[in-house]
């Protein structure tokens, strides 16, 4: 096995940065009162504020800095939204602490084409895509590339007999979950965990206790160290604060970006496509704009997604600045992995057709786009009815006794007669028919017409038809070419 530790260290600070303008210092305290801070920026960092200060002492060195109270639960949240997005390279994570997660990734190194190139991937959707600072480090048990990752070194063991050299490299602060018998062993002058493993395992047990030792042999691999496996939720939603007020379209689609990257991760780790996304737009004095994304086909494909989003936005008026916006995956389905060909086929020509008709319908709005299907009638005019485009892809074939035209007439359009042959553009030649229809009587519109296909002097091969009874009359209904 071979496991891949990520560790979030800014992440408390990321979370309010997100939603605050980049012109002031920031800092984040362990609690309302702001006791002690345990993280600040670049900004707070060149003015001398350093984390473990008051905050008092913090505003004596920069009185424009502001500082936020930790939020536990907004961390535990985008901590599981990165769990989630990191589902798609392997089915094995774990949430380790507050900041960090485990990955189990033997088993995808062949699919990713090799470890660096996972890392690789793994560091830019964290840093470029979802916009978090991140750790990584790789060793043969879950402990050892966590203390890698707590510790900053950016290294990659892939056999066990290389871990015990590399605990020399590992500072006792990384034993978080013995706070104690880290600040022991430094007062003993022993700052490395490697170090531990000079001393004899009876002394060190009887005055440091056996949960040292436990803690260096799973370390190690010689004790089993299981970690629980991190399910993906059902569904997918993702609120993101602005760093101020806007009306941008473009500023709403880099936050969308973040959040589209977030969720494209999510549904590539449950094998599903996004069907409906609805979005939120938060407004000061607590109004909301709402508004979808309807998809003719499922995808996540982040580049299509993110262009139906910016020909929304394109006709969409907010009443006030947005603040937050909140994107919400309501309609999801199962989404199979793509086969291409090394030749143009009809899946190809399928898929550029929906990206179409989702193209206008983000630009138009639903109702203005629709499709066909055909209805068992025989009356021309009422053989057909609108439907979603979706449908009509999909409506089964009916049917019908003759040859019918593409092109239907809004309204039938009388034809003069003379010495009873049809005339459109001059006499018409009559090619086939009659075919009766005769229907209707039921709802109130009854028909009783015989249908023939006649040329015009022009040529064009045109649906006539003449009605039945004492005075019949001559109608163009559609025209063939």
């Amino acid at each position: 096995m071979l496991w891949l530790a990520v560790r979030l260290p800014h992440l408390a600070l990321e979370i309010h940065a997100r939603g605050t303008a980049a012109a002031a210092p920031l800092a984040i305290a362990e609690d309302s009162a702001g006791a002690r801070l345990l993280l600040c920026d670049a900004m707070a960092h060149a003015c001398g504020v350093r984390p473990g200060m008051t905050a008092a002492s913090a505003w004596a060195l920069c009185t424009a800095l502001r500082i936020m109270p930790r939020d536990l639960m907004a961390e535990r949240r985008a901590l599981e939204r990165v769990a989630a997005w990191a589902c798609q390279f392997t089915s094995q994570v774990s949430l380790a602490g507050a900041t960090e997660l485990l990955m189990e990734i033997g088993g995808s190194l062949r699919l990713f084409g090799g470890l660096e190139v996972l890392r690789n991937s793994l560091e830019h959707g964290l840093q470029q895509e979802l916009g978090y600072a991140a750790h990584l480090a790789c060793a043969p048990t879950p402990l050892a590339a966590q203390w890698l990752a707590h510790a900053e070194l950016p290294v990659s063991i892939l056999h066990l007999d290389d871990l015990r050299h590399a605990l020399h490299r590992i500072p006792t602060s990384s034993l978080q979950q013995l706070p104690g018998a880290a600040a022991t062993l430094e007062r003993f002058g022993i700052h490395t965990i490697g170090a531990c493993l000079e001393l004899p395992r009876d002394g060190l047990a009887r005055r440091l206790g056996q949960e040292l030792l436990d803690e260096i042999d799973r370390a190690l691999g010689n004790l089993p160290d299981p970690r629980p496996v991190f399910m993906p939720p059902r569904t997918f939603s993702s609120t993101l604060a602005l760093p101020a007020p806007t009306a941008q379209a473009e500023a709403l689609l880099f936050a969308a970006r973040r959040l589209y990257a977030e969720l494209c991760g999510y549904l590539a780790a449950t094998g599903q496509g996004a069907q409906r996304l609805e979005f939120t737009l938060h407004h000061e004095c607590r109004r909301r704009t709402h508004f979808a994304l309807d998809l003719v086909a499922a995808s996540r494909d982040p580049v299509h997604l993110l262009m139906l989003l910016r020909e929304r936005l394109a006709r969409l008026e907010l009443p006030q600045p947005a603040i937050a916006i909140r994107l919400a995956c309501a309609q999801q389905q199962p989404l199979a992995a793509e086969s291409r060909a090394l030749l143009p086929d009809a899946r190809a020509q399928t898929e550029a057709v929906t990206r179409l008709i989702e193209k206008l319908r983000a630009r138009l709005g639903n109702t203005a786009i629709c499709g066909l299907r055909l209805f068992a009638d025989h009356r021309p005019e009422h053989a057909w009815r609108a439907c979603p485009p979706e449908e009509s892809a999909a409506a089964r074939e009916i049917s019908v006794p003759g040859e019918r035209p593409l092109w239907l007439l809004p309204q039938p359009q009388a034809l003069r007669e003379h010495g009873a042959v049809p005339h459109y553009d001059g006499p018409l030649t009559l090619l086939a028919g009659p075919e009766r229809i005769e229907s209707g009587w039921w709802d109130g519109h009854p028909v009783a017409r015989d249908y023939f296909v006649a040329r015009s002097p022009a040529h064009a091969v045109l649906w006539i038809y003449r009605e039945r009874g004492a005075n019949a009359r001559w109608f163009l209904q559609g025209i063939f070419s």
